[in-house]
């Protein structure tokens, strides 16, 4: 028995399938037939539909707000280390160890 190569559905597909099975008119069986994928695989599908649909109106929202960036203080952190790049090379220019420039 040989085996098959692993799928990846996308979204739309499973969408499909998961509302195929709530508008009932198919049994579990004829959708997986009909699909080609296992009735344990549209049963998960169906119940992250059911468990997702609230979001879908903007009842709740799942995604996390990004956390503010703080403009100045990234500003102020790059000054410091363009400086301290900008002696290091001059002491190393000094020092006769910087050979090769930029």
């Amino acid at each position: 028995m040989t085996r098959r190569a692993r799928r990846n559905h996308t979204p739309a597909f499973k969408a499909k399938v998961a509302l195929a099975t709530l508008k009932g008119e198919k049994t579990l069986a004829e959708l997986a037939q009909l699909f080609d994928v296992h009735p344990n695989q549209i049963t998960t599908w169906r119940s992250q539909l059911l468990e997702g649909a609230a979001g879908v109106f903007g009842g709740g929202t799942t995604m996390e707000a990004a956390p503010a960036v703080d403009v100045k203080s990234l500003h102020a952190k790059i000054g410091e280390l363009t400086l301290e790049n900008d002696f290091l090379a001059g002491a190393l220019g000094k020092a006769g160890m910087l050979s090769a420039k930029r």
